[in-house]
């Protein structure tokens, strides 16, 4: 789910990529995460693009043609304008002394390819929160769950919970609207997306695994079945 938060401006990220497949593949995870995208082919066409408009972030690719990424990154921070400017190197050596010298020349963070794209969004929304791009996420709690949105963790009356990736997004979604029944296409749009297509009972599947996770024996199942409806984080009696 898209980490902004309503009435904040959509951050910018500047993806500085020549591979055009993985130029593509950036977009779309950047814009299915509310991120707006620029694109650079080149190092000039990156120092253009920021000097026309300053970017939020910029994933900037270490091997490019003409100028290295090392050295726009270089002359952005000989800039004042762009000297505190977030960046993340992208690159495909692996060495320790190349990290060093990415962060050395004024990287602020470094992933080697090929990345996992969940790591690669998780240090660019830490880095936009740092910059104050995007508000930091805090504390989600109803009744005795709550949910550290930056540690990533759950607990329930103190007793930490373990949950799988798609039980936590449905969690945090549930959380963010107690009381609110969804029907399970209005949760496949908010935790899997509309571009992803998995059949509707899936949700049923994700909504035992989180059941048995989040509910301890004696302890009241908080996750409502609404019959013809859908779910709701809710129980039979308020």
């Amino acid at each position: 789910m898209p980490d902004m938060v309503p009435g904040h401006a959509r951050p910018t990220i500047l993806v500085v990529e020549d591979e055009v497949p993985l130029l593509t593949l950036l977009r779309y995870n950047l814009e299915k995460q509310g991120f707006r995208v620029e694109e650079a082919a080149d190092g000039q066409e990156a120092l253009l693009r920021v000097a026309e408009a300053k970017p939020d972030l910029v994933l900037l690719d270490w091997m490019l043609p003409a100028m290295s990424g090392l050295e726009v990154c270089r002359q952005l921070r000989r800039r004042p304008a762009t000297r505190d400017l977030p960046i993340i190197m992208v690159t495909a050596r692996t060495e320790d002394q190349d990290a060093v010298r990415a962060l050395d020349t004024g990287a602020d963070d470094h992933i080697g390819k090929p990345f996992v794209m969940d790591a690669l969004m998780a240090r660019i929304r830490a880095l936009l929160r740092r910059s104050g791009s995007i508000a930091a996420k805090g504390v989600l709690a109803w009744r005795d769950i709550a949910m550290d949105q930056d540690a990533h963790r759950v607990s329930r009356n103190g007793r930490p919970l373990h949950l799988g990736p798609t039980e936590y997004r449905l969690l945090e979604f549930f959380l963010q609207h107690p009381g609110r029944v969804f029907s399970r296409e209005q949760l496949l749009d908010a935790v899997w997306g509309r571009d992803i297509h998995v059949e509707p009972r899936t949700v049923d599947v994700h909504i035992r695994r989180l059941r048995k996770a989040i509910n301890a024996e004696g302890e009241e199942d908080v996750i409502r079945t609404v019959r013809s409806a859908g779910y709701a984080l809710d129980t039979e009696e308020r």
